[in-house]
């Protein structure tokens, strides 16, 4: 056995199914390897797709991502998708070829540093130094990305390491890592204590962030919520914690959430963070929070607690170990009058929208469209006004709301919404992006078409790259510059060149005919939204 198989064979053994990438000469032992193997191998267009597939995948099935590339312009160009997954704490192994491992440091011919590059957000990285050390860091890495704070590893491997001989391949069937001890089970005194300030609480809230999905423990908290009457907010990436209308569910909170959601946090005497990093796109004064409040950080990563604000009692644990054990005390609360008073702020804050009747309102369309969207079904929103749109408007079911939000990275969802349609291809799922967005990841419908994953993709066109547009008009007195995107190709012949149906909806006329219509098959196609140029996000 050589390196590649022993590569080959540790993927088997992790019970990977599939892998993304884009081969080059310094990973070709690797992919001559994988022939042998029943893992479906899918050739993305571009590299940082592959990542992006990779995260979607991991993200539908709670597995690890695994995505290929080789040296050089290969191993760079998987970088945005690596810090992606890193900023939302996505599991992933990534692997890069790299050039033979005698010429390191000659800067020979697609050499490049890629564990030095990416040292600020993987989780830890490996530069494979001998063959028969392949089992040992296989078995590490993806120990690491799904333990813990998840998030991508990264294993580079050079050619003739790929090459060499195993004299013995024995795959460890346990990881001891004397320096990564992940704390898991919650501090019994601690989670007491919070037991304690939600007897004496008035107006507890939870504010549930994208860490809930990780820690696979959305049932957990949605029985807390309910065995206590807890009301909670989510995170942008905490969207669908909570069925979007569950009684107990009050919205989307920070820059761009929802007003009643942001006050209801502001107002309560008892704050519990879940699984959310406290981060600016979340809570843009943290001091605000904190007042007059007692906060309540729960997070499986000790270094985010207190790390954007302090809390009153910090809680390092795992979500669904810590809910396990909440879950077992028994207390008398009453929150009726604290509900009452944010269901009032629910109704009574809602901001209405002045729309362009001769374009397609997305706020509105975007509602409609989650009716009409299978129950379970997964729609991945891609970066700008249309993420905007669509975390203040889908309505999640028994599905999953997709996103990059850490990072923000645009032409995040067309691949994402592959890697989860691979991940489950009886899941419908629906990628929504902007113009903009659409163009940084287009080529991947060629991916889409030659392995036959189906994706439904939902174009909102105003011709502009419209948040920044929107953030120019109201910063800099609509003054604008390069964001300006009349040079768009048609999108009829784009779908046509794709062998796709495809659909051009300008205005709202028999919206729920349309989407129906375009709802009803199980292939990929693609729509095209034409919205007001001047639409914003408020």
């Amino acid at each position: 056995m050589n390196g590649a198989d022993a590569m080959v064979k540790c993927l088997e053994l992790e019970g990977v199914s599939t892998i993304f990438g884009y081969p080059g000469v310094a990973i070709c032992p690797f992919f001559n390897s994988l022939l042998t193997t029943d893992i479906e191998r899918i050739l993305v267009r571009t590299e940082q797709n592959a990542a992006h597939a990779a995260s979607g995948l991991a993200r539908v099935t709670g597995e690890v991502g695994v995505c290929v590339v080789t040296s050089g312009p290969g191993a760079t160009n998987l970088i945005t998708g690596i810090a992606t997954a890193f900023a939302d704490s996505i599991p992933m192994v990534c692997i890069s070829g790299q050039v033979d491992s005698e010429l390191l440091g000659s800067d020979v011919f697609q050499e490049a540093d890629i564990t030095g590059a990416v040292e600020s957000f993987v989780k830890y990285s490996y530069l494979v130094k001998k063959t028969e050390d392949i089992p040992r860091i296989f078995k590490e890495a993806f120990y690491i990305a799904n333990t813990g704070r998840k998030g991508p590893v990264l294993i580079d491997i050079p050619i003739d390491i790929q090459n060499g001989q195993l004299k013995q391949f024995v795959y460890p069937e346990t990881v001891q890592l004397r320096t990564y001890k992940p704390t898991v089970q919650g501090h019994a005194v601690q989670m007491k204590k919070v037991m304690k300030e939600l007897e004496k609480a008035k107006k507890p809230i939870i504010c549930a962030g994208g860490g809930v999905f990780l820690s696979d423990s959305v049932k957990e908290l949605r029985e807390f919520s309910e065995k206590f009457k807890i009301p909670v907010v989510s995170t942008l990436m905490g969207i669908g914690a909570m069925p979007t209308e569950h009684p107990l569910y009050f919205g989307v909170v920070g820059n761009n959430g929802k007003a009643y959601a942001n006050r209801a946090m502001n107002e309560s005497d008892l704050l519990i963070m879940v699984g959310a990093r406290v981060a600016d796109r979340a809570v843009s004064q943290p001091d605000l929070i904190t007042a007059n409040k007692i906060l309540v950080h729960i997070d499986v990563d000790p270094a985010e607690i207190g790390k954007n604000v302090g809390p009153t009692i910090p809680l390092v644990g795992d979500a669904k170990h810590i809910f396990h054990y909440m879950l077992k005390h028994e207390m008398e609360c009453d929150y009726s009058e604290w509900l009452t008073k944010l269901i009032t702020y629910k109704t009574s804050m809602v901001k209405k929208r002045t729309t362009n009747p001769d374009f397609v309102d997305p706020a509105e369309f975007i509602r409609i469209l989650s009716e009409k969207m299978n129950k379970d079904a997964v729609y991945v929103a891609d970066v700008g006004q249309n993420q905007m749109w669509s975390c203040g408007n889908h309505i999640v079911k028994e599905g999953r709301f997709l996103t990059s939000g850490g990072m923000g990275t645009m032409g995040y969802s067309i691949p994402a919404a592959m890697g989860a349609k691979k991940g489950d291809m009886k899941k419908q799922v629906i990628a929504v992006c902007g113009d903009g967005s659409f163009q940084m990841s287009m080529m991947e419908f060629a991916t889409m078409r030659q392995y036959h994953i189906p994706v439904k993709v939902i174009v909102m066109a105003n011709q502009y790259l419209g948040l920044v547009r929107e953030y120019q008009a109201s910063t800099y007195k609509g003054n604008y510059c390069v964001v300006d995107l009349s040079g768009n190709p048609d999108l009829e012949k784009f779908a046509q060149a794709y062998d796709m149906p495809f659909t051009r909806v300008k205005n709202m006329d028999h919206i729920e005919a349309i989407i129906e219509d375009f709802l009803k098959n199980d292939e990929t196609a693609l729509m095209e939204c034409l919205i007001d140029p001047m639409d914003t996000t408020k």
